[in-house]
């Protein structure tokens, strides 16, 4: 009865019938965290002009608050001759020194090119679970129509049997046994379709489907052949190159190679250049004068930062050695992988699909009572596990292949 709650709620639902190139085609328009990704960019992007910008220069003003009146500025008094009431404005302006403003917008662009590359490797890494994901699902859907078979062969057997009972042609335990048999396939049957739905959640989440939607995954071919082809010499070679997070931890070398300039740079003082006019607070009525001002880096030559900048520099360096070391190294583990499930495949043939006319075979002469319960329950569940591996062997070639693409960042196999 639960089974075929389930199933019929299934069939209520719209289905989305999708390939894996399909899907992640839908993936790289809708997916929201690669659009949150994306909107980082842009704000980096932002702060790279943010960094062209000078400093504004600085306005100050000081006027005599009250002298017997307030804010006298008009005509004097004879405790105030002339005019009356001080006026004192100041206009500075800030100029660096030692190419810090070019400085900053070289570390505003390696932050954009690092947010680059974090999208980069956020994408690969969404993409492999995704296509693992629908990948497994299809070996799930597959499994799916085995059970459903096998539960209409045996259902058409348990009525048959139970007609059988009733007359006294055969015992209550080969009657028994055979309703035993219907519930464990009934039982495998809801928790695979427990499993779909886990993953068919996970699926909608990064599709950015919101509708009551049922995906159904086309399984990939494979061509063998075409995959023995692949040459690891040149994988290895692009892989320093291509891989997001090896581009991520070259970007925070150069980064911090900048950043070490722009420390060395902040020991250099800036120079204040401006201009003052005093109305009546001076040696003359009215006061031109020219401003310069500078720190004297006597106290505070910034040496802890530059120090810490070039031990940043050493662990950046060590850990790019470290990132193109497990990229190698997980080429070389995809690659042996993917070789040794498809000489396992190769060597499997093709007597499988003779398999399913030996099952017809076998439920006939059951039925004739040419073979025992015994050997037909046996027979029966050997069909079962044989067809269940071998859907399970195609689904981790598949991932296989999946997680060489990933691991070398680039569509090593495309599968229709």
């Amino acid at each position: 009865m639960l089974c075929i709650i389930v199933a019929s709620s299934s069939r209520a639902q719209d289905t989305l019938r999708l390939t894996v190139p399909q899907a992640e085609e839908i993936f790289l328009k809708n997916n929201l965290s690669l659009l949150a990704a994306q909107y980082n960019i842009k704000s980096q992007e932002a702060l790279i002009k943010q960094a062209k910008a000078w400093d504004n220069p600085v306005l100050s003003t000081d006027q005599n608050l009250y002298d017997g009146k307030f804010f006298r500025h008009g005509k004097g008094s004879n405790d105030i001759p002339k005019d009356g009431g001080q006026i004192y404005i100041s206009l500075q302006q800030v100029i660096r020194t030692a190419n810090k403003r070019g400085l900053q917008m070289q570390l505003a662009q390696d932050a954009t090119k690092s947010s680059e590359a974090q999208f980069n490797d956020l994408m690969r890494n969404l993409r492999y679970v995704l296509t693992t994901d629908l990948n497994n699902l299809a070996q799930l859907q597959n499994i799916a129509r085995i059970y459903e078979t096998e539960i209409t062969n045996t259902q058409k057997m348990v009525r048959g049997m139970e007609e059988m009972y009733k007359i006294g042609d055969i015992s209550l335990k080969d009657n028994v046994r055979i309703k035993a048999l219907l519930y464990s396939l009934q039982s495998d049957y809801v928790d695979n379709l427990r499993q779909q739905q886990d993953l068919q959640k996970d699926i909608r989440t990064m599709l950015h489907i919101t509708d009551n939607v049922f995906v159904s995954v086309q399984s990939a071919a494979l061509d063998l052949q075409q995959i023995q082809a692949i040459a690891l010499a040149p994988l290895l070679d692009s892989v320093k190159k291509i891989r997001p997070d090896v581009a991520l931890a070259n970007t925070q070398l150069t980064l911090q190679q900048h950043n070490l300039s722009y420390q060395k740079a902040l020991a250099v003082p800036d120079v204040t250049v401006g201009l003052e006019y005093d109305k009546a607070n001076s040696y003359v009525p009215n006061y031109y004068g020219l401003l310069l001002s500078l720190p004297l880096p006597v106290l505070n030559k910034n040496r802890g930062n530059i120090v810490s900048a070039q031990w940043s520099i050493k662990q950046w360096q060590t850990q790019l050695q470290q990132m193109q070391t497990v990229a190698q190294n997980e080429v070389l583990s995809a690659y042996n992988k993917l070789m040794t499930l498809v000489n396992v495949q190769r060597s499997v043939g093709d007597w499988q699909n003779s398999y399913d006319k030996l099952l017809q075979n076998m439920i006939e002469s059951y039925r004739q009572r040419k073979v025992s319960l015994v050997d037909f329950i046996d027979f029966f569940d050997s069909y079962k596990e044989t067809k269940i591996r071998q859907w399970q062997q195609q689904t981790n070639l598949l991932n296989a292949i999946a997680e060489l693409n990933y691991v070398t960042n680039q569509n090593v196999l495309s599968l229709k």
